[in-house]
């Protein structure tokens, strides 16, 4: 039985290194075996039986066994403990994983159609000539009518080296174009950095998207160029951060707080208390321990994110900028099935270094900052077309993005009315689009480059321009 500990927050992102167990004794492979077809209890095996015997609609036996492992994580009524098919089981780990196999390209399914959004740079999918609103029509030769996102997901993933035939329709060009695309490992970066000289000061500025498995070595690589460089101070921006596993949280903290440190406590259903004390740090810089720190967060910043954010806050090792995190205070395990699948289950609370527990409530900011709402719009493909008197959520997203860019719109209840009609047709006009009152493919991709362009301007970003305004404070007092 393998088990391992992360910190997650979100279902799909959720995607475990651990601890192997290794079960001693000959005949345990055939044992565990005739466990699995006969359950302890034997009203289990009396309403399988009568399923599969009598019910009017046939279910496949490996279905109802999931079914029924799905029942008990539910039962437990914690949106944090569920069953996970062997297939679920496998996203799961490669989320948090170093790399993935694919073509590297974003998909989002749109009025039945599956999207392309982006593809990453340098990947597969950007070398064989991918755009956005590519519509992937068939893979390998088999349409996609009636598939899920997940399982077209499935489909573009493979082995390393294996190729792939993809049929995409290019809207602009009103044709097929069929691309044969081999799969590579795509390198999953989690940390990114940059060294920012504002009034005068030098600081880093350092974002985790997320605490994978390769994190502690991005931080360090990140962290040993910014000194280099100069930094005296650092940002670390936690912003939609869900989580990640415990052991990049323990060395990320490691190389900022002082050696033998407490950065949260582990507590068991008996409520007995287990320190976790920082990872050794003598491979960081040293003046990575001295440095004023600035943490921002938001309420997007959950789990392992809230137990970095819990450890400064608690030990006065920084500033927690932004809003109130998530609330998200307990740990998961993971134990693997005799039939491929896994159970995670929240099997301890976690407490900050004060012994306080964050669930539902948050770690607080010390400096509290709303952010403009164009960065917390979730930026998306829209193909439909929309046109005055029309009513849908598509046009209400594009009314809030509208109204944000500073375009006069009277309502975002997504109903196409007047105020509306001008504010598009003025948007057109100043993106040197065909001057009319239609929301189409043109309009919504203007959309998204524009408020992408806004984003990309920091200057935009209200808590991060707080973030450098007490850094430079900090810094020069």
């Amino acid at each position: 039985m393998r088990r391992s500990r992360f910190f997650l927050f979100m279902i799909l992102a959720v995607f475990a290194a651990g601890l192997l167990f290794v079960l001693d004794g000959c005949g345990t492979e055939k044992k565990q075996a005739e466990q699995a077809k006969k359950s302890s209890f034997p009203v289990i095996d009396e309403a399988y039986q009568l399923i599969k015997e009598n019910a009017v609609y046939q279910v496949e036996g490996d279905k109802l066994i999931e079914g029924a492992l799905r029942g008990m994580a539910d039962v437990i009524n914690d949106p944090y403990s569920t069953y996970l098919s062997k297939e679920e089981a496998a996203s799961h780990r490669e989320s948090l994983a170093g790399e993935r196999v694919g073509i590297g390209a974003e998909i989002t399914r749109s009025n039945g159609k599956f999207i392309i959004v982006a593809p990453v740079k340098g990947s597969p999918a950007e070398k064989a000539g991918l755009l956005p609103y590519d519509e992937i029509v068939r893979i390998n030769g088999e349409r996609l009518e009636g598939l899920t996102l997940q399982d077209v997901v499935r489909l573009i993933r493979g082995e390393k080296g294996s190729s792939m035939t993809l049929t995409i329709y290019r809207p602009e060009m009103t044709k097929h174009l069929e691309m044969t695309i081999v799969r590579e490992a795509i390198p999953v970066k989690t940390v990114s950095s940059e060294i920012m000289k504002e009034r005068g000061e030098t600081f880093g500025y350092i974002a985790l998207t997320m605490f994978g498995d390769e994190s502690a070595k991005e931080w360090k690589t990140a962290t040993d160029d910014l000194m280099k460089q100069g930094a005296k101070g650092l940002i670390i921006d936690l912003r939609g951060n869900p989580g990640g596993y415990l052991r990049a949280v323990g060395a990320i903290a490691g190389s900022l707080l002082e050696d033998n440190s407490i950065y949260a406590y582990m507590q068991d259903a008996e409520g007995n208390l287990t320190p976790l004390v920082v990872e050794p740090s003598d491979q960081y810089d040293p003046k990575l321990k001295k440095i004023p720190i600035v943490l921002l967060q938001d309420k997007g910043s959950a789990s392992a994110s809230e137990v970095l954010s819990g450890a400064l806050k608690d030990l006065r090792r920084g500033t927690i900028t932004g809003t109130t995190s998530f609330g998200k205070g307990t740990v998961q395990d993971t134990m693997e099935l005799t039939n491929g699948g896994e159970m995670k289950l929240s099997t301890h609370k976690w407490l900050t270094p004060k012994e306080q527990w964050i669930h539902g409530s948050g770690v607080e900011a010390d400096l509290k900052a709303e952010q403009n709402k164009l960065f917390t719009e979730h930026v998306r493909i829209v193909t439909d077309i929309y046109s005055p008197g029309n009513h849908h959520e598509d046009i209400a997203y594009a009314q809030r993005l509208l109204g944000g860019l500073g375009y006069k719109v009277d309502r975002t209840d997504g109903f196409f009315d007047e105020s509306t009609a001008a504010a598009v047709q003025q948007f057109r006009q100043d993106g040197q689009l065909d001057s009319e009152d239609i929301m189409d493919r043109k309009f919504y991709s203007l959309l998204r480059e524009r408020v992408e362009d806004y984003r990309k301007d920091r200057t935009n970003d209200i808590q991060l321009q707080m973030a450098i305004g007490y850094m430079h404070h900090v810094l020069t007092e």
